[in-house]
């Protein structure tokens, strides 16, 4: 939740107020949110706190952060500065034929490191518990990213056995 309110922040004060600095500061705070919510699990877990499905949430949405978070930022800052900036549109490319079998791949590609680091999140924090007896709670969370991870699976494959082709140039109608 820090994370948005952090990314909303930053972007209202950078675009919305005018305070480009400040707005800056804020973006900058949003990897911190990520470290703090991991001191936070590794302190409530050390501290003799039973380990809760809540705490393997955790580990699984830092997984995803470390991936996703600095593009998540880029996207929003240049959809505000499009917005509320005046910059201007980058052209969309167009996906066909093997740029969208590679779109495809590379959007898994990132799945897979994202769900790697919040599986060695997840494991790291049952080690940290004392094993998978008492971490039992936190391995819930292995489930859902392991389907997560096959069924996302789906789109590369669909896209390398059908790319699709390139748009058909429109017609020009004669008088």
């Amino acid at each position: 939740m820090l994370f948005w309110i952090f990314l909303a922040g930053g972007l209202a004060a950078r675009y919305g107020a005018g305070w480009r600095v400040l707005g800056s500061a804020l973006l900058l705070c949003v990897p911190l949110v990520d470290v703090v919510l991991l001191a936070a699990t590794v302190l409530s877990i050390r501290g003799g706190a039973e380990p809760t499905v809540w705490h393997g949430l955790s580990a699984a949405y830092l997984g995803m952060t470390v991936v996703y978070g600095h593009r998540t930022v880029r996207w929003a800052d240049a959809k505000f500065a499009r917005r509320f900036g005046g910059a201007v549109a980058r052209p969309r490319p167009a996906l066909h034929g093997r740029a969208a079998v590679a779109a495809a791949w590379k959007d898994w590609s990132l799945l897979l490191p994202a769900c790697t680091i919040s599986a060695g999140m997840i494991f790291g924090l049952v080690a940290l518990v004392g094993g998978p007896d008492e971490g039992a709670p936190l391995l819930v969370w292995l489930n859902p990213l392991a389907k997560l991870l096959a069924y996302s699976l789906v789109w590369p494959v669909v896209a390398t056995i059908r790319p699709g082709r390139a748009p058909e140039p429109a017609a020009q109608e004669t008088p």
